[in-house]
């Protein structure tokens, strides 16, 4: 589906006139920001959160002992286990299951075991504990995952705040979606060079200080996802890029409001043992987007 010139220069004109006149910040609005900020700090420091990550290991085929003697095949950190905890079974196709040393417990959301099948969705995290160690196992693209989280972190404790710019109208734009009219797949590199195809179902189109960009959405849910990066990188916001997140896909064609306040940054911004996506060429803008969270965050007073 295309749009003709006409209709998206009268459809995106207002942003232009709002950059160089200024507008005033409407309280409600800026309100609704700021919760929505407040609930993605929470969000972060909570337990199992970015910032209790204490590892990532991929599994291999059949068993896998873990613990935190140097013997094992995965060696959790200190602390955070005996020796000894137990085994992983990798079922390439089919999962993994936990099987526990004798004597040893851990908890799952249906109660403690010794043995169990693993859930591996990454939608649904299957998280399992013992104290304050927990981890969960995902499976992507035939690989199987576990991630260790520790709650008693020192990246937990020093971690002080998400910083942000202050909430500006400017970058609350109008917008245009315009969806593929065949199914299509970008590719989508991670941090670790990884790359995967992942759905696009289309893309966004906004003029920003009167000049025209778009924006490709990933992702196959009910809403849109951007990962983009513009030239404020590096500088005062997270170099390999941001996450923006539209709640609801809008109708093809269909004017609706591109809010650049709620850009966010990806976990690995938090946690060496995450893998983030990084922005396709085509979402990386000329532009400076002043707008959104920022970056480094603030550490706790003391903390180095």
């Amino acid at each position: 589906m295309k749009i003709a010139p006409y209709l998206l220069c009268a459809a995106l004109a207002a942003p232009a006139f709002a950059l160089a006149q200024g507008v005033s910040i409407d309280p409600a609005y800026a309100k609704t920001v700021r919760d929505w900020r407040a609930r993605a700090e929470q969000s972060l420091k909570r337990n199992d959160g970015w910032l209790t990550l204490a590892g990532r290991y991929v599994l291999k085929p059949g068993e896998n002992t873990f613990g935190t003697a140097p013997t094992n095949d995965i060696v959790f950190p200190r602390g955070l286990g005996p020796a000894g905890m137990g085994s992983v079974w990798v079922e390439p196709g089919k999962g993994a299951r936990v099987k526990l040393v004798e004597g040893y417990k851990m908890r799952a959301e249906d109660g403690e075991f010794t043995e169990r099948v693993m859930g591996t969705s990454v939608e649904k995290r299957d998280w399992v504990r013992a104290g304050r160690t927990a981890f969960h196992i995902i499976e992507r693209n035939g690989r199987y995952v576990l991630r260790l989280a520790d709650n008693e972190s020192e990246v937990r404790k020093t971690f002080g705040a998400r910083v942000w710019y202050d909430v500006d109208d400017n970058y609350r734009i109008p917008a245009t979606y315009v969806p593929y009219e065949t199914p299509k797949k970008i590719s989508i590199v991670n941090v670790l060079d990884e790359v995967s195809d992942e759905p696009a179902p289309g893309y966004v189109e906004f003029l920003l200080n009167g000049r025209p960009y778009r924006l490709d959405a990933v992702g196959d849910d009910d809403g849109l996802f951007f990962i983009f990066k513009d030239s404020t990188a590096g500088e005062t916001t997270y170099g390999p890029g941001r996450f923006l997140y539209v709640e609801k896909k809008p109708k093809p064609g269909e004017r609706f409001t591109l809010d650049l306040n709620r850009a966010y940054n990806p976990p690995c911004a938090f946690s060496e043992y995450t893998t983030c996506p990084l922005p396709p060429r085509q979402n990386i803008l000329p532009v400076r987007v002043e707008a959104g969270e920022k970056y480094p965050p603030l550490k706790n007073a003391g903390a180095g």
